[in-house]
């Protein structure tokens, strides 16, 4: 298996086991700047692994201490759109769960289909729906978890109450809603988004929902956050741009590292 050679490569660095892990969405690579004593792998470096193509993710595994919790973040991630397989986009998440990740933290950037968000907000995930017909379970089953895993519960309902509880404790206002993933990388239309919105979407976005497939085939506990980038398209009368999607997660970046440390120190 190509995940023992990254555990390996991993292990003759560091006995480290870290037991949350945090992934970090397009803009938001600055919380990493949080962790204690920090142990930092290349992507380009850890077998398997590759490095993400997209502006705002710097791709790196850091592992180190936060809030007393043992933690590895994952500086930016692969999205499907780029072009390298499902394998590449899940494996990362396969190897977190073979180092001993037990709580897994999934954030994004994404794009508002609620009316009532606006840019900044941030945005507690409790369900999401795969419009791309695209499944990273599709084949073979991996042993490590069941061939046909239950979704109910996918976002956990405890983590869920945890990250509300960490909100009201530094006074912040987050939503709560429903992610749709596409899978890009041309923008969604507006003809999707009204579509999306039918169907049940407060937000859009290029990834996080592989991930999320697969940690919950790992029986990993899920909190999902996406952090309000720009109105979705259409929403209102003006094109986008990935440039401004990146300033709007910079500008969300303190109150995003503030919130997910508080987020830790309860779980």
């Amino acid at each position: 298996m190509q995940t023992d050679d990254a555990i390996k490569y991993i292990r003759e660095r560091t006995n480290f086991i870290p037991k949350i892990g945090v992934i970090l969405g397009s803009g938001l690579g600055d919380f990493a700047d949080l962790i204690e004593n920090p142990i930092s792998f290349d992507y380009k470096n850890i077998p398997g692994f590759v490095s993400s193509s997209v502006v705002g993710h710097d791709s790196k595994l850091i592992m180190g201490k936060l809030e007393g919790k043992s933690i590895v973040v994952m500086k930016g991630r692969v999205h499907y759109y780029e072009g390298l397989g499902m394998d590449k986009v899940i494996f990362p998440i396969k190897v977190l769960s073979e180092l001993g990740v037990e709580k897994l933290i999934v954030t994004n950037a994404s794009g508002a289909v609620n009316k009532s968000f606006k840019p900044k907000d941030i945005m507690i995930i409790k369900d999401h729906i795969n419009i791309t017909g695209i499944n990273p379970l599709i084949g073979p089953n991996d042993e490590k978890g069941p061939r046909f895993p239950d979704m109910t519960y996918t976002y956990s309902r405890n983590l869920i109450k945890k990250a509300k509880e960490a909100a009201k404790n530094i006074n912040l206002d987050v939503k709560e809603g429903v992610y749709m993933w596409f899978s890009g990388p041309s923008y969604e239309t507006p003809a999707e988004v009204r579509a999306a919105g039918i169907l049940g979407a407060d937000s859009v976005g290029m990834s996080t929902v592989p991930e999320v497939i697969i940690a919950k085939h790992r029986n990993m506990e899920v909190l999902g956050l996406s952090c309000t980038s720009n109105m979705a398209a259409g929403v209102l009368d003006q094109p986008l741009n990935h440039e401004d999607v990146i300033n709007s997660s910079k500008e969300t970046s303190e109150i995003f590292k503030k919130y997910v440390r508080n987020i830790i120190k309860v779980i």
